[in-house]
C-alpha cells in the first residue's frame, strides 16, 4: 500500500519571503503541526490524501509550460512538513531535475537531501543549523534565545491583522536590526503586493 500524505494545498507561485524571495516556486503546503501559532496562516481542517506520485503528476502539470531545462524550486511549507516528508519524498523530486527547500518550526530534524532548509523558530526547537534562520517578530520576542547557526539570519514583522499595531512592530524591528545588524528584514511581499 502506497503511503498517504495530508496535502492542503499545491499552487506555482513566487516566493515571497526571505532568501529566495522573488523565486518562481511550487508550494507543497502539508497539513497539520506539532505547534498551535495564533498567527499561523493554514486551515487544517482540509486537507487531501495524496500519493507522492500524486504529487508529483501535479507539480508536473503545474509546471509543463516551464521552457528550458530550469526548475522552479520545490518549497515544502506547511503545517509542519517534516511530520510527513522523508528522504524518499525529495529524492523523487530530484530525480526530476527540482531543488527542494523546506520551512519548519525547527522542532523535529529535516531529512538530510533537502536543497534549502529555513527553520522559523517558535518554542521546543531541536535543530541546531540551516541554511536560513527566519523568525517572526515583535517586541516581546528576544531572537538570542534560539541557538541555530545558520547561513542566513531575518526578522519578518509578525502580521497581527492590525495595521497599526503592524506599523509599530515594523518600526520596532527596524530599530532591532539597527542595533543587531547580523540580522535582515524579511517582508511578506506576496501580501505587500496581492498574490497567493
Amino acid at each position: 500500500m502506497k503511503r498517504m500524505y495530508r496535502v492542503n494545498d499545491i499552487f506555482y507561485s513566487l516566493q515571497g519571503e526571505g532568501r529566495n524571495s522573488g523565486m518562481a516556486a511550487v508550494f507543497i503546503r502539508f497539513s497539520g503541526c506539532n505547534l498551535k501559532c495564533s498567527f499561523c496562516d493554514t486551515d487544517f481542517t482540509e486537507y487531501k490524501e495524496m500519493t507522492l506520485d500524486d504529487i508529483l503528476n501535479s507539480v508536473k502539470q503545474l509546471t509543463q509550460e516551464c521552457t528550458g531545462n530550469e526548475h522552479p524550486l520545490i518549497v515544502l511549507t506547511g503545517g509542519e512538513p517534516t511530520l510527513q516528508v522523508d528522504e524518499e519524498f525529495i529524492s523523487a523530486f530530484h530525480d526530476l531535475g527540482y531543488k527542494v527547500a523546506m520551512e519548519s518550526n525547527g522542532t523535529k530534524e529535516p531529512p538530510a537531501n533537502l536543497d534549502w532548509f529555513t527553520v522559523s523558530p517558535k518554542t521546543n526547537v531541536k535543530v541546531k543549523k540551516c541554511n536560513e534562520l527566519k523568525c517572526i517578530f515583535d517586541e516581546r520576542m528576544l531572537t538570542d534565545t534560539f541557538d541555530i547557526e545558520a547561513d542566513y539570519y531575518y526578522l519578518q514583522p509578525c502580521d497581527t491583522g492590525n495595521l497599526m499595531r503592524n506599523s509599530e512592530i515594523m518600526t520596532i524591528c527596524i530599530e532591532y536590526i539597527k542595533l543587531h545588524p547580523k540580522w535582515r528584514l524579511s517582508l511578506q511581499t506576496h501580501k505587500l503586493i496581492g498574490f497567493k
